[in-house]
């Protein structure tokens, strides 16, 4: 087979490494992918949003699989142009990822079908949300664009003040763009945040192993939000009971409910999890693997993620086994200092060359090559360095162990990655 993947961040990167594990796979494309991933695949320098490059480059080359990455495209239809070019795509298509491209579209779908969230309101101009705000609102509360926002365009604000001002970054000021159009003010909800994953074909929903990202750009959460700073799995505090809960009440439930709606899910919803004191609450839908979470639960996945992504196309996912080693991974974030906001870029990275890729792996995030060939940083957020242990604790000492390998000027990290575990453990 001759497959495409579409992104090019650290998830992409390990999205080509479970691909390139495929015996059915002869080459991988990557568009536009990143230093890497040169690696595991041939990159071309078609961006993720050029719809007719993507579709003329996948028909040139007689593409017979394509694995799309990011929200952005996902969000655009892409999976509807790929599919009308008559190329199987692996992706809900547009109609579906309004799942995580409309907070209110997602809010209002678990209203309706009585999947447990957070309390909300949603509102269409500032002064009705700045009104609510006055009137009706407790704090701390949530303000959350509706749209897109590269997973940042999320206010916790405590008090009547902040959340005044949010509405203004958001709505007024359109520092998210587009994605402040609309806006959803929520309840705050207290607990422990989880990620969960999961491959569906529009009726049938597998889970993947939990997860618990750190978004927040300092230690001991702190600091503006990220894209993620770190992550380990499986999560210690998604236990048994709250699996029985979560089986019964939100994975099911989400996808007979956009399957009711004719927007029948094919591919990975992400489920944002609180573990509030009243039960697991949805915090939000992604319509795709998460970023970082991906770095630490696909290099557990067992089996041919061919298969399981095909079969999702198919309708057939019944028939195919989603299965994970029982071990643990952690992975720490290795970013340019100042991200999310200012950070110089360019420098060269030394260290590259000491993972073996079967229990160290070390994915590219916001990486390019030089002129002169030279890996240098391209982004905010650089690498992902993740390893594997047979528990969360040996996990979370290699990882750390294995951040020390990699030199850059301006290398930033959390040093708390995964440091609730040892309330656990």
């Amino acid at each position: 087979m001759k497959v495409l993947i579409v992104g090019s961040g650290g998830r992409e990167h390990a999205i080509a490494l479970a691909v390139s594990r495929s015996p059915r796979v002869d080459k991988i494309y990557c568009a536009p992918g990143n230093a890497g991933i040169e690696a595991l695949a041939e990159c071309v320098p078609i961006k993720a949003m050029d719809f007719d490059g993507l579709v003329d480059f996948a028909k040139k080359e007689a593409i017979d699989f394509a694995i799309i990455g990011m929200d952005d495209p996902l969000v655009g239809g892409i999976v509807d142009r790929f599919e009308k070019a008559g190329i199987k795509t692996f992706g809900p298509r547009e109609n579906a990822a309004i799942l995580e491209g409309s907070k209110a579209f997602s809010k209002e779908l678990m209203k309706k079908y009585n999947i447990p969230t957070a309390g909300y309101e949603t509102f269409d101009d500032a002064d009705s949300a700045i009104a609510y705000l006055k009137n009706e609102s407790k704090y701390p509360v949530v303000l959350k664009a509706d749209g897109l926002a590269l997973g940042k365009g999320v206010l916790i604000c405590q008090n009547e003040q902040e959340a005044l001002d949010g509405v203004k970054e958001i709505m007024q000021d359109k520092k998210f763009g587009d994605a402040g159009n609309r806006m959803v003010i929520e309840e705050f909800m207290t607990g422990r945040e989880v990620s969960v994953l999961s491959f569906c074909d529009g009726k049938t929903i597998k889970i993947m192993s939990s997860a618990q990202d750190h978004k927040r750009a300092g230690d001991g959460d702190t600091g503006l939000n990220t894209g993620g700073m770190g992550t380990f799995s499986p999560s210690p505090f998604y236990t048994d009971e709250v699996d029985a809960f979560c089986k019964e009440h939100i994975y099911q439930a989400t996808v007979d409910a956009m399957a009711s709606e004719g927007r029948a899910f094919k591919g990975v919803i992400f489920f944002g999890l609180m573990l509030t004191p009243e039960g697991p609450k949805v915090l939000e839908y992604n319509c795709r693997f998460g970023d970082p979470e991906a770095q630490v639960v696909l290099p557990r996945l067992k089996g041919d993620i061919i298969d399981i992504m095909e079969a999702c196309v198919d309708g057939r996912l019944s028939e195919v086994p989603v299965e994970f080693e029982d071990n643990a991974a952690v992975c720490v974030v290795l970013a340019s200092d100042g991200y999310p906001v200012k950070y110089e870029k360019g420098f060269p990275i030394e260290g590259l060359d000491k993972f073996d890729e079967k229990e160290y792996f070390c994915f590219h995030a916001g990486t390019a090559k030089s002129d002169s060939g030279q890996i240098v940083t391209n982004g905010g957020r650089v690498l992902g360095v993740t390893a594997l242990g047979s528990d969360l604790t040996t996990a979370r000492k290699n990882a750390y162990e294995a951040t020390k390998w990699v030199s850059f000027d301006n290398k930033y990290m959390r040093s708390d990655i995964g440091k609730a575990i040892e309330e656990v453990e």
